[in-house]
């Protein structure tokens, strides 16, 4: 659901030489198709990066073509699939209950739910960030949404992908992160044999938008030797 409103901060910040695509994965419903939809425009090559429900787009990028993926930066995600037993029924729970309210009142009256738990606490009754996030929630329709949860409860496991990773990768998420916490990437760290975690100060899920500068200085560092050569 998110767009080039949640990159924006990250974007503007990179040389105008290097070509930045933001994908939109249109009607696809399951994380694999997503993964295709990306292939299918991106160059031979390319530095990959994938925040929540793209950092599992980012991952299974990896598995189908990880002769293209130059670095990989995975934001606030996770890697394995549905919990089995009450867990994962009590995140089915959840994901169905947010889709009856957008297709019951609309994504706007969804996302001002979501958005509650996915940013700092602190920060919820932040007009100035909280706002952005629901236009840019209000833009997709819920035939879309649904789409997107029926990906993620059907996700696939992505152990082996972080185990198989033979390029540099980044973990980044916030330290206030209630959905996909620091446990969570450390973990992942642990599995992936070449990857670094930044865990970014006074933030929830949504990063870039919550805490751009911290962010962009940490995706930028990763991307240090790539961006001299852009200059």
């Amino acid at each position: 659901m998110c767009d080039g409103a949640f990159w924006a901060p990250w974007l503007s910040a990179l040389p105008q030489a290097l070509n930045c695509q933001v994908v939109d994965y249109g009607d696809a419903d399951t994380i694999t198709a997503m993964a295709e939809a990306a292939l299918a425009v991106a160059p031979p090559q390319f530095v990959l990066a994938g925040h929540s429900m793209g950092g599992r787009v980012a991952l299974e990028i990896a598995r189908l073509a990880p002769e293209r993926v130059q670095k990989i930066t995975l934001m606030d995600t996770g890697h394995l699939a549905l919990a089995p037993g009450e867990k994962g029924e009590a995140e089915k729970a959840g994901r169905m209950a947010l889709m009856a309210v957008a297709r019951g009142e609309g994504v706007r009256a969804m996302c001002q739910q979501w958005v509650r738990g996915m940013v700092h606490p602190q920060r919820i009754d932040d007009a100035a960030l909280v706002g952005p996030i629901i236009e840019m929630f209000a833009r997709k329709s819920a035939d879309r949404f649904e789409r997107q949860q029926h990906a993620l409860l059907n996700r696939p496991d992505a152990t082996e992908v972080l185990r198989g990773l033979t390029v540099p990768t980044l973990l980044l998420c916030g330290r206030q992160d209630a959905w996909a916490g620091v446990a969570q990437h450390e973990a992942m760290r642990m599995l992936a044999p070449h990857a670094r975690l930044a865990v970014i100060e006074d933030s929830g899920h949504m990063v870039l938008m919550e805490r751009p500068a911290p962010t962009v200085e940490a995706l930028n560092k990763f991307l240090e030797v790539l961006l001299e050569s852009s200059c």
